[in-house]
């Protein structure tokens, strides 16, 4: 009977938490925080702005740039409200409801970024193996419709979990471990069996981030052998060069995920400040790390950045 009376129960509202262990420097914690999201957005900001006027860069590799930079605007914007709430105002507080949205838009970002960066790497498997069939084989109709199915598969593959979590009675702790909701922390919470939404996520891990991973590293293995034929050692070089922006994306992205899901799954014993900062790392890592390193590998953008700065110089003097 009491298992009835509670099934249907949830909190109003969780309790998100900053950083164990520095509550009493949140407020001057908030501006460097608040100064890489500024950065994050701008530099993506500024990386969609440039290939949208730049016609050199209007090719699919800086469209599927284009696609890796609204999916990190998305994940920064989603988690920008909750942690300055909390390290500015102090307001730890999320309704259910909201959490659930902010879950669902976390985790999707997540997959669209995932799903992005293996269509990068076909995108250089195709450049290297046959670059003289480059612009035939990607054209504008193929990237938009890769776009197309990299996001129905994020909200597809997604949207069975605020469900899920829904249908789950919460009547004991209602503080998250984190300043925003993840599928794994609000689960925690639960106060009934969570074997379904267990199994789901991970099925929805492997079709998404294993597959992925998988993908991009069955790409390079091609591309390393495509690129071992190559006789002139100039070439080569040439030809690994055109991936290192990649690679730099794929790494920030995979570490930091690899990172927080084993210590999620077997890192209890550790403090909690170390999970903390590690879905910190997951979450802001990203979207703050790519547009840097594209804006160091990619001419149009640094001269964009530069542009900006120098009218706003002109606009100010005059």
């Amino acid at each position: 009977m009491a298992d009835n009376n509670h099934s249907h129960f949830q909190h109003l509202y969780f309790v998100l938490t900053g950083i164990p262990g520095l509550e009493q420097k949140y407020y001057w914690m908030a501006f460097p925080l608040g100064a890489m999201y500024v950065i994050a957005l701008f530099g993506n900001g500024v990386i969609i702005s440039t290939i949208k006027s730049e016609l050199s860069l209007h090719i699919p590799m800086y469209y599927f740039l284009c696609m890796l930079a609204l999916a990190d605007m998305g994940l920064a914007l989603c988690t920008l409200p909750s942690m300055l709430g909390i390290f500015w105002f102090n307001y730890k507080s999320i309704t259910f409801d909201a959490c659930l949205v902010q879950m669902y838009f976390i985790h999707t970002f997540s997959a669209i970024e995932s799903g992005v960066l293996v269509a990068m790497a076909f995108d250089r498997v195709i450049a290297i193996w046959n670059p003289l069939r480059y612009s035939t084989i990607l054209t504008n109709g193929v990237v938009c419709r890769t776009g197309v199915i990299i996001l129905t598969r994020a909200v597809c593959v997604v949207f069975p979990v605020p469900f899920l979590i829904k249908r789950l009675p919460f009547y004991g702790s209602n503080i998250l471990s984190h300043s925003f909701c993840l599928h794994q922390d609000v689960m925690r919470l639960a106060c009934a069996s969570t074997r379904v939404n267990s199994l789901y996520g991970l099925i929805a891990v492997i079709f998404t981030k294993g597959s992925d991973s998988l993908s991009i590293l069955l790409s390079y293995v091609f591309i390393l052998r495509t690129v071992m034929a190559i006789t002139l050692g100039e070439g080569r070089l040439k030809a690994l060069n055109t991936c290192v922006s990649h690679i730099c994306a794929v790494l920030i992205f995979y570490v930091p995920l690899i990172g927080v899901s084993v210590i999620h799954r077997f890192g209890k014993h550790l403090s909690p400040l170390t999970h903390a900062l590690m879905a910190y790392a997951y979450l802001i890592v990203p979207p703050l790390l790519n547009p840097i390193v594209y804006t160091v590998k990619t001419k149009e953008i640094r001269r964009k950045i530069i542009q900006i700065f120098v009218q706003t110089k002109i606009t100010a003097e005059s």
